[in-house]
């Protein structure tokens, strides 16, 4: 009987998980490095999609007190990274992280498994920066069993908006992200559309920093990697729009 590789791995998210990473893992709060560490572990708390980093007591100078933040409470059957650090769902206490003269209220989560004894949970957006070696880490820590790939591609990719016609191209880069449909990304020179730009930003570990467009009354559309990580620098400058709100059309 055979077995899917994303299914094998959906099938544990209800459970706590953690893989070591071999990089070294810094985090800077209030101008100071609150932790060092080469010993830190990603970890998945039952239910989340994305990793967060969790190091060992010795490795963080910062100082842990016990947090009086109430827990929130989250039924859904996924939690991906816009629910609150604060959701947890592993047994554990919340910890406020104190230094340089500020405090990041409920920033920490002391695990209460026994094989991870000792290390501390930590969440990523409550820091002023994090580091894996000497380059920073961006949104969220890299899951390793994720990747992104880009390919050019002569396939003939035709974009619609309500019979309106907003990009023609036979020179597309098709990006395929583990567990996500492919996207489509175009030459500036091969969209028509009048594309206006929108204030909406958004960042992805694996590509970088996205900006967003707008096409008429259709908001946030189309979205494009000015300057791209390293695997993903083949989709630099160039237009994707969302498969979901357009029609697609793809030879």
């Amino acid at each position: 009987m055979s077995t899917r590789v994303l299914q094998a791995l959906r099938q544990h998210l209800p459970e706590l998980r953690y893989e070591p990473t071999a990089k070294r893992v810094r985090a800077e709060l209030g101008g100071e490095t609150v932790l060092d560490s080469e010993r830190a572990i990603l970890l998945w708390e039952p239910r989340r999609v994305v990793p967060e980093y969790a190091v060992p007591d010795d490795d963080v100078t910062a100082e842990l007190v016990p947090s009086a933040a109430e827990p929130v409470e989250s039924d859904a059957p996924f939690l991906h990274p816009g629910i609150p650090f604060l959701a947890h769902t592993s047994e554990g206490e919340p910890l406020d992280v104190r230094a340089g003269g500020e405090t990041r209220e409920a920033a920490a989560f002391r695990l209460a498994d026994a094989d991870l004894a000792g290390y501390v949970l930590f969440e990523f957006d409550a820091f002023d920066a994090w580091y894996e070696e000497d380059e920073p880490a961006f949104s969220h820590p890299r899951d390793p069993f994720h990747r992104v790939d880009t390919r050019r591609s002569s396939r003939h990719v035709r974009v619609e908006l309500d019979g309106r016609l907003l990009a023609d191209s036979t020179r597309p880069t098709l990006l395929f992200e583990t567990g996500l449909g492919t996207r489509y990304y175009l030459p500036r020179e091969d969209v028509v559309a009048d594309l206006a730009p929108s204030e909406t930003r958004t960042g992805c570990p694996y590509k970088g920093a996205a900006r967003y467009w707008s096409v008429g009354d259709e908001k946030d559309i189309a979205w494009t990697y000015e300057h791209p990580l390293p695997d993903a620098v083949e989709i630099a400058g160039m237009i994707a729009f969302y498969n979901e709100r357009v029609k697609l059309s793809v030879d």
